[in-house]
Order: structure tokens, then C-alpha cells, then sequence
């Protein structure tokens, strides 16, 4: 089979949520960069790992290079010990063409900056964003939280955006009511203009047209012709908004949803309301790569909130300006559905889900380690990108009545479909075309404590099809891979 792109579309191991992609040209090559935070497997809490970069060249984004590590931890002189961790940072090339990285510890309210001389070489501690007089921003009287920061240089100007809002239950921090944007000097660090509010919270969102998309956190900002977009996470979470405006520094108006990473809303193949995987934060961007846009965003994994893995999806810019919300699927940076032949890793899943609605519409959270849901997750528990090989991941704990959707493939003249499992578990799997459709057939399985592969004659029309797996059976399973022939 040829090299093809999945979701997530870097290695299983790998955990980058936040993603800021951008397209650079270096050494008279342009390659997209992707600058996230940088999670640890079956970690405690988010961001545990230093900045790490991976690059591909911009006509081809399934051939992603780990570029190493570009920012430790303990680079910046107020976190020598390494106790805070590097919360998502954004990357902009400044006036003087070199590359400046923001962003803010856990525990500090201030932005950081670090500036390199190339994309994803090292960068140093510069310094501090701060007011003319020398004070940090956020520490001025009304000073909104500093978190998430996102920029864009223009000329000799350059935007910062920052903020998190908190709810109407949380009253002691009633002040944290918008997202603001401020304007830099060339020298990166001093602010000349602002702050300005953007985006209301949700404490004052009433008649402002953003009701039930209020800003929460993971701000970013990209132009689009005369037209500002500002991406960002709503008070729902698990989806990536955007609004719109002339001015960068204000007037923005909500424009819609372009992704959610439970896939709430789409109604296309399920009922808008239909969680179909595991609602929780997101965070990303959208890029303009060789011609057509993409929305990056993360997924979450190993039934928790700090396992986070990076994935991306093509949209469209309509002639209006206006964005329609995407599906995620697993063949996201593939730029084409999925070859309807051969092996392939069940953590490429988009939709995992139960075909009873646990939780109503408004509760999108699935527990951590609930125990009546699969999740995707792995065997080993420390990171080697120079060594590990791509297919390490799989789904576990798929109970009866839960299922695995992939999205899509090309199909033609499939006659077999195989499952790879192990597990206690007696059982068969439904392949299905349709979540909620009519089993093509189903596969037989049993317990096994390895890897083991369950065969059936199932035929799958030609044509684009997204296949599911759905679970009947007793105790669980885990599924390694699936088999196309």
C-alpha cells in the first residue's frame, strides 16, 4: 500500500494538542510547522513534556520530520526547576525575520517570548511582554488572565492575543470577561496599544450574537484578505469557533463552528446532538497549505483530558467568508478518502462512541476512564520518536452495544474484512456502513491474550464508505487493527 495520511497525522506515540500550524519558507523550501503544547502519555496533568516541533513540506502532509526539541521547560529564568509546564504557545516571524515564540507557564500570569534565528531551531529566552513603563502585562489594575497567547506581525505591528474566561458559577473571577488583543513594538516585548476586549465571555455575552459560543480560552488570528479571523475555543469546549472582523483590534462578529472534537452539531449521518467521541477541550488553528485550507484541532485519548493527540481537517472558505463545519475523520491530511484495501490501526477511529446515548445532549464529557466506554490508547508509556514504530495504538474497553467508526474509504471489490483483538471476551463484531445502518455481516470473536485475527466473508459495496465496528458480545474488548480485502 502507498504511504497514505491518517488522523491523528503524527505518529500514535506522538501528543501534541494546541496545534498552531504556519507556513514558513527556510532554505527556499516552504514546510508547515506545527508549534502545540506537548502532552505525556498517561500523564497527570496537561503539558508535562518541553516544545517539540514536526514540519512537512507543504505539498505533502503525510510525510511529517520531527524537528527535536525546540524550548525546554527550564529555559525560561523563572521555571530553572522545572516545576511549571509550557502551557500552548503560538510562533510569528517578526519585522527583523527572525522567529518569536509566546507563551505562558501554568502557573504564571505574564507572557514569555523567545526568539531563533530559524523555524524549529532553538530558540532563547528574550523576555516578558510588558507596558512602556516596564510593567508586565496582567499585572496592571484590570489586567485580564494572560493564557493561550496567539500572534500575528503585519509590517512593523504585531498582535498579541490572549485570555480565559470563566463562567457565571465561578463569581471570584468575575473579571475575566473577554479575550483582548494588544499591539507590540518591533522590539517584540513592549506593548504600545491596548489592551482591547474581542471576544465576550460568557458573564457578558448577552445581545452580542455570540450567546452559546462564548469565548473561553485558545485564542488565534489569521487575515484572509481584508478580513481578521479569530479562532477559538467556546464556553462549550469541544469546539473550535471563529468570528470575524475588518479591525484587528475589534468589531469582530461571531461567524459559526468549524470543528468539534465530539462532532456535535453535524447532522449529516447522526442526530446534530449525537456525541460520536470524547468531548473535551480543543484548541487549534487554520492554514492555508498549497492551495487549500485546513482546520487543525485535537483529540483526546486513554480516557482522560492529558493524553492529547493532534489531527486536521480540510475545509472551505466560502465566497461569503463564512466557514461550514467539518466532520472529523481519519483520512483528514490524506487529501482523499483511504485506499478500500489493506490493514489499518484502529487508532486511526474518528467516532467512538455507544449506540445508547449516556449522557443527555448538554453533558459531553465522558468521565475519565469511564468504565462503560472504549478509548484509544497504547502499551508502552515512555517516548522515543527515533525508535518507536507508528502502529502502537489501539481502542480498549469495547464493551457491548460501543463501536469504532472510520471515515472514509474508496472501496472495491472487498469480500473479507478482518479484526485484530485480544481480550476476555466471547462475542462477534457488526461491520456496518452506517453507525445506526443494518450489519453488512459480522465477525466472530473470542477470547485471546495476544494479538490475535478474527475473519469473515463480508461484502462491501463499491464505492466511498466510512465502516464501522460495533461491539456484541460479553466483558471487553480491545481492537488492534482492522483488514480490508
Amino acid at each position: 500500500m502507498k504511504k497514505q495520511g491518517f488522523n491523528p497525522y503524527l505518529p500514535s506515540w506522538e501528543y501534541i494538542p494546541d496545534g498552531e500550524p504556519h507556513v514558513f519558507e527556510h532554505n527556499g523550501a516552504k514546510r508547515v510547522y506545527v508549534y502545540g503544547s506537548h502532552d505525556r502519555f498517561n500523564g497527570y496533568v496537561y503539558c508535562m513534556n518541553d516544545y517539540i516541533c514536526w514540519s512537512a513540506p507543504e505539498n505533502d502532509l503525510t510525510d511529517w520530520h520531527y524537528e527535536g526539541i525546540i524550548y525546554f521547560k527550564t529555559d525560561d529564568p523563572q521555571n530553572s526547576d522545572g516545576e511549571m509546564n509550557l502551557y500552548a504557545p503560538d510562533v510569528t516571524r517578526g519585522p527583523d525575520g527572525k522567529y518569536y515564540l509566546y507563551y505562558v507557564l501554568d502557573k504564571i500570569d505574564v507572557v514569555s517570548v523567545a526568539v531563533c534565528e530559524t523555524p524549529a531551531g532553538k530558540y532563547e529566552f528574550l523576555g516578558y511582554v510588558r507596558y512602556s513603563d516596564g510593567t508586565l502585562l496582567s499585572k496592571r489594575e484590570g489586567d485580564v488572565r494572560q493564557f493561550d497567547p496567539a500572534v500575528l506581525t503585519e509590517g512593523k505591528k504585531t498582535y498579541l492575543y490572549s485570555g480565559q474566561c470563566t463562567g457565571k458559577t465561578l463569581t471570584v473571577e468575575r473579571s475575566r470577561n473577554h479575550s483582548i488583543a494588544v499591539v507590540l513594538d518591533e522590539d517584540m516585548l513592549t506593548i504600545t496599544e491596548g489592551p482591547h476586549p474581542i471576544i465576550p465571555g460568557v458573564n457578558v455575552s448577552a445581545g452580542t450574537g455570540f450567546e452559546g459560543h462564548e469565548f473561553f480560552e485558545a485564542s488565534s488570528i489569521r487575515k484572509i484578505g481584508g478580513t481578521y479571523y479569530f479562532i477559538y475555543s467556546s464556553y462549550a469546549m469541544n469546539e473550535l469557533c471563529y468570528a470575524v472582523s475588518k479591525d484587528p483590534l475589534g468589531g469582530f462578529t461571531y461567524g459559526g463552528v468549524i470543528v468539534s472534537n465530539a462532532d456535535l452539531h453535524i447532522d449529516s449521518y447522526k442526530p446534530a446532538s449525537k456525541q460520536m467521541y470524547h468531548g473535551n477541550n480543543n484548541h487549534g488553528s487554520i492554514s492555508l497549505i498549497n492551495g487549500k485550507w485546513y482546520i487543525f484541532y485535537h483529540r483526546h485519548t486513554n480516557g482522560n483530558e492529558f493524553s492529547r493527540q493532534a489531527c486536521l481537517e480540510e475545509i472551505k472558505i466560502n465566497e461569503d467568508g463564512s466557514i461550514n463545519q467539518v466532520e472529523m475523520t481519519s483520512c483528514g491530511p490524506n487529501g482523499a478518502p483511504l485506499e478500500g484495501r489493506g490493514e489499518y490501526p484502529a487508532y486511526i477511529a474518528c467516532n467512538i462512541f455507544s449506540m445508547d446515548d449516556l449522557k443527555p445532549p448538554s453533558k459531553i464529557y465522558w468521565p475519565n476512564r469511564n468504565p462503560d466506554m472504549p478509548f484509544i490508547t497504547q502499551d508502552k508509556n515512555d517516548i522515543d520518536p527515533l525508535s518507536w514504530d507508528e502502529d502502537t495504538g489501539f481502542i480498549a474497553n469495547i464493551q457491548d452495544n460501543c463501536g469504532a467508526g472510520f471515515k472514509y474509504f474508496t472501496c472495491n471489490g472487498v469480500t473479507t474484512v478482518k479484526v485484530k483483538i485480544r481480550g476476555y471476551c466471547r462475542g462477534f463484531f457488526e461491520v456496518k456502513l452506517k453507525w445506526d445502518g443494518q450489519p453488512l455481516g459480522k465477525i466472530d470473536v473470542i477470547s485471546s491474550n495476544v494479538w490475535k485475527q478474527f475473519t469473515a466473508n463480508i461484502n462491501i459495496p463499491d464505492g466511498i464508505h466510512a465502516v464501522y465496528l460495533v461491539y456484541r458480545g460479553t466483558n471487553s474488548v480491545s481492537l488492534g487493527s482492522f483488514t480490508l480485502d
